[in-house]
């Protein structure tokens, strides 16, 4: 359900195109989640807010790289990219978390995993380049696709910070994320209000803010959090792998979007840089 609700973000993320703006969706979505947390985090707040306050500096890293900024680039980029591709492009996040651990943290990685990650990158440049990786030296990539992959790769670096973070509830770290988000979006939601950009009130508005504050921001992350209580982190973060399975069949039955061929070689290469990475890491262990 975790991964149903984060591959449903950025089918809303695309219905919402036009109708509510990009800042806005952002914004209203973590004041809205923000409010859906506070009452399960405040009993921890209580103990954890001193540490809160004195890590002050990583819990603003955690909130711009990993909550605000993705969730920006991704409703700026799905006004002019298709779901699908958001879904698929997002994939790239495991493999480029890897590839950073190894660069900058002097993760080990071995042979199998390093292949598997190579694969798996060459799938998000398949879909991305829309199986014309030659587009690269002309720099003819689509637009929204290009801000999505920014995003991804902050979030990939927000993956590794996040090794990092203040040893507090998860509720609580959830909390303090979530309201520094709303502070550093409010300003650029100021500008995007002047410029003249509104959200169209109406029904499908209401529905798709209710949804991503409720859904993906919410009760995901309680999901999530659960999960890796349950069964380990290693074995959470392989569900991760479905969302572009599930994004795919949403993009299709939802927004009518076409499946091309360079979806399904993208995914194959994703899907089997994870397998080589998985299986020979496990006959190891």
């Amino acid at each position: 359900m975790t991964v149903l609700f984060w591959a449903g973000n950025s089918i809303a993320g695309r219905a919402l195109a036009g109708v509510v703006p990009p800042l806005a969706l952002s914004f209203w979505r973590w004041v809205f989640a923000l409010a859906l947390v506070t009452p399960l985090a405040w009993p921890h707040l209580k103990r954890d807010a001193s540490l809160l306050l004195r890590r002050w500096r990583m819990v603003v890293a955690l909130a711009l790289m990993g909550v605000a900024s993705f969730g920006v680039l991704l409703y700026y980029g799905l006004e002019t990219t298709t779901a699908l591709n958001s879904v698929v492009v997002q994939a790239g996040i495991p493999p480029l978390v890897m590839l950073f651990g190894w660069m900058a943290l002097r993760d080990r990685v071995s042979r199998w995993q390093m292949a598997g990650m190579v694969l798996s990158l060459v799938g998000v440049l398949a879909v991305v380049t829309h199986g014309r990786p030659w587009d690269l030296l002309h720099l003819g990539l689509n637009a929204g696709d290009g801000l999505i992959l920014i995003g991804v790769v902050l979030y990939a670096v927000y993956s590794l910070i996040l090794r990092r973070r203040p040893d507090v509830h998860p509720l609580s770290l959830l909390w303090a994320t979530f309201l520094v988000s709303i502070v550093a979006l409010a300003p650029p939601y100021a500008v995007e209000l002047a410029s003249g950009r509104h959200t169209v009130l109406s029904l499908e508005a209401l529905l798709g803010i209710a949804y991503v504050a409720a859904f993906p921001s919410f009760l995901s992350y309680l999901f999530f959090n659960r999960g890796v209580e349950l069964v380990g982190a290693a074995r959470a973060s392989q569900y991760l792998h479905l969302q572009p399975i599930f994004g795919a069949v949403l993009a299709v039955l939802m927004l009518g979007e076409a499946f091309h061929a360079y979806h399904a070689a993208g995914m194959v290469l994703i899907l089997a840089g994870i397998g080589v990475s998985s299986v020979r890491q496990a006959r190891a262990a």
